[in-house]
Protein backbone atom coordinates (compact mmCIF):
# COMPACT_ATOMS: atom_id res chain seq x y z
CA UNK A 1 0.00 0.00 0.00
CA UNK A 2 1.19 3.57 -0.74
CA UNK A 3 -0.63 5.65 1.61
CA UNK A 4 0.89 5.43 4.78
CA UNK A 5 1.20 6.70 8.62
CA UNK A 6 4.27 8.71 9.64
CA UNK A 7 5.72 5.81 11.98
CA UNK A 8 4.79 3.60 8.82
CA UNK A 9 6.94 5.63 6.83
CA UNK A 10 9.68 5.62 9.19
CA UNK A 11 10.46 2.51 8.79
CA UNK A 12 9.83 2.23 4.97
CA UNK A 13 12.30 4.93 5.08
CA UNK A 14 14.90 3.40 7.37
CA UNK A 15 14.84 0.14 5.66
CA UNK A 16 15.51 1.78 2.21
CA UNK A 17 18.30 3.89 3.61
CA UNK A 18 20.13 0.51 4.90
CA UNK A 19 19.90 -0.81 1.09
CA UNK A 20 22.13 2.38 0.35
CA UNK A 21 19.06 3.75 -1.57
CA UNK A 22 18.26 7.56 -2.30
CA UNK A 23 15.28 8.87 -0.73
CA UNK A 24 13.45 12.03 -2.67
CA UNK A 25 10.85 14.11 -0.16
CA UNK A 26 8.52 16.00 -1.11
CA UNK A 27 5.47 17.87 0.16
CA UNK A 28 2.40 20.11 -0.51
CA UNK A 29 -1.39 20.45 -0.52
CA UNK A 30 -2.06 18.66 -4.57
CA UNK A 31 -5.26 20.46 -4.16
CA UNK A 32 -6.30 20.20 -8.08
CA UNK A 33 -4.08 17.82 -9.62
CA UNK A 34 -2.98 19.24 -12.49
CA UNK A 35 -0.29 18.70 -15.40
CA UNK A 36 2.30 20.81 -13.93
CA UNK A 37 2.29 18.81 -10.59
CA UNK A 38 2.44 15.70 -12.36
CA UNK A 39 6.02 17.15 -14.17
CA UNK A 40 7.22 17.98 -10.70
CA UNK A 41 7.14 14.47 -9.44
CA UNK A 42 8.21 12.78 -12.33
CA UNK A 43 10.91 15.26 -12.30
CA UNK A 44 11.78 14.16 -8.57
CA UNK A 45 11.50 10.99 -8.38
CA UNK A 46 14.39 10.98 -11.40
CA UNK A 47 16.41 12.61 -8.30
CA UNK A 48 16.68 9.07 -6.06
CA UNK A 49 15.14 5.68 -5.80
CA UNK A 50 12.34 6.21 -3.49
CA UNK A 51 9.98 9.41 -3.86
CA UNK A 52 8.01 9.86 -1.07
CA UNK A 53 4.81 13.00 -1.27
CA UNK A 54 3.88 14.34 2.32
CA UNK A 55 0.01 15.89 1.59
CA UNK A 56 -1.32 19.13 3.88
CA UNK A 57 -4.12 17.68 5.98
CA UNK A 58 -7.62 19.71 5.05
CA UNK A 59 -7.09 21.81 7.95
CA UNK A 60 -3.50 22.65 7.28
CA UNK A 61 -4.64 23.71 3.74
CA UNK A 62 -7.31 25.87 4.93
CA UNK A 63 -4.81 27.84 7.26
CA UNK A 64 -2.20 28.02 3.79
CA UNK A 65 -5.18 28.70 1.09
CA UNK A 66 -8.27 30.43 3.23
CA UNK A 67 -11.26 29.13 4.23
CA UNK A 68 -12.57 27.65 0.67
CA UNK A 69 -9.90 25.71 0.09
CA UNK A 70 -9.13 22.47 -0.07
CA UNK A 71 -11.42 21.75 -3.03
CA UNK A 72 -10.69 17.82 -2.76
CA UNK A 73 -10.51 16.40 0.69
CA UNK A 74 -7.22 14.62 2.06
CA UNK A 75 -8.25 11.07 1.37
CA UNK A 76 -8.84 11.99 -2.19
CA UNK A 77 -5.89 14.48 -2.38
CA UNK A 78 -3.72 11.33 -1.47
CA UNK A 79 -5.56 8.43 -3.56
CA UNK A 80 -4.49 10.29 -6.39
CA UNK A 81 -0.87 10.63 -5.49
CA UNK A 82 -0.88 7.04 -4.64
CA UNK A 83 -2.08 6.08 -8.28
CA UNK A 84 0.95 7.57 -10.02
CA UNK A 85 3.63 5.55 -11.44
CA UNK A 86 6.18 7.81 -9.83
CA UNK A 87 4.90 8.00 -6.56
CA UNK A 88 6.11 5.31 -4.29
CA UNK A 89 4.58 6.72 -0.64
CA UNK A 90 2.43 9.12 0.11
CA UNK A 91 1.80 10.58 3.71
CA UNK A 92 -0.14 13.32 5.62
CA UNK A 93 0.74 16.08 7.63
CA UNK A 94 -1.14 18.12 9.87
CA UNK A 95 1.08 21.13 10.30
CA UNK A 96 1.57 24.27 8.00
CA UNK A 97 5.00 23.30 7.24
CA UNK A 98 6.74 20.09 6.55
CA UNK A 99 9.54 20.46 9.37
CA UNK A 100 8.28 18.00 11.49
CA UNK A 101 7.49 15.16 9.08
CA UNK A 102 11.16 15.96 7.14
CA UNK A 103 13.11 15.92 10.62
CA UNK A 104 10.99 12.41 11.33
CA UNK A 105 12.04 10.72 8.40
CA UNK A 106 15.44 12.88 7.23
CA UNK A 107 15.11 12.02 3.48
CA UNK A 108 18.43 12.42 1.31
CA UNK A 109 16.88 14.82 -0.81
CA UNK A 110 13.93 17.65 -0.78
CA UNK A 111 12.16 18.91 -3.37
CA UNK A 112 10.72 21.58 -4.20
CA UNK A 113 9.48 23.46 -7.00
CA UNK A 114 11.17 26.28 -9.35
CA UNK A 115 9.10 29.67 -7.26
CA UNK A 116 10.61 29.16 -4.60
CA UNK A 117 14.14 30.05 -3.58
CA UNK A 118 17.13 28.39 -1.78
CA UNK A 119 17.29 28.78 1.21
CA UNK A 120 14.00 30.82 1.50
CA UNK A 121 11.57 28.39 2.56
CA UNK A 122 10.56 26.97 6.44
CA UNK A 123 12.22 23.33 6.06
CA UNK A 124 15.57 24.37 4.48
CA UNK A 125 17.48 25.08 7.79
CA UNK A 126 16.19 21.35 8.90
CA UNK A 127 17.64 19.38 5.99
CA UNK A 128 20.69 21.19 6.09
CA UNK A 129 21.08 20.61 10.04
CA UNK A 130 20.99 16.45 9.24
CA UNK A 131 22.82 16.59 5.73
CA UNK A 132 20.58 16.59 3.46
CA UNK A 133 20.64 18.11 -0.30
CA UNK A 134 17.87 20.61 -1.44
CA UNK A 135 17.04 20.35 -5.31
CA UNK A 136 14.77 23.37 -6.80
CA UNK A 137 13.09 22.21 -10.15
CA UNK A 138 12.60 24.54 -12.55
CA UNK A 139 8.55 26.23 -13.78
CA UNK A 140 10.68 25.38 -16.82
CA UNK A 141 11.04 22.04 -16.82
CA UNK A 142 7.54 21.77 -14.73
CA UNK A 143 4.48 24.10 -15.68
CA UNK A 144 4.13 27.71 -16.28
CA UNK A 145 2.21 29.77 -13.64
CA UNK A 146 -1.51 28.85 -15.47
CA UNK A 147 -1.29 25.96 -14.24
CA UNK A 148 -1.77 26.49 -10.61
CA UNK A 149 -4.64 25.63 -8.57
CA UNK A 150 -5.51 29.18 -7.75
CA UNK A 151 -5.43 30.40 -11.63
CA UNK A 152 -7.33 27.38 -11.90
CA UNK A 153 -9.84 28.22 -9.45
CA UNK A 154 -10.04 31.72 -11.26
CA UNK A 155 -10.51 30.88 -14.16
CA UNK A 156 -13.51 28.27 -13.44
CA UNK A 157 -15.46 31.51 -11.97
CA UNK A 158 -14.60 33.53 -14.70
CA UNK A 159 -11.69 35.71 -13.69
CA UNK A 160 -8.82 36.30 -16.06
Amino acid sequence: MKVVSQKELKTIVDNVKIQGKKIVFTNGCFDIFHVGHLRYLQEAKKLGDILVVAVNSDLSVKSLKGPTRPINNEADRMELLAGLECVDYVTMFEETTAINIVNFIKPDIYVKGGDIKMGKFAEYDTIISYGGRVEIIPLSVTQSRDYSTTNIINKSKGAK
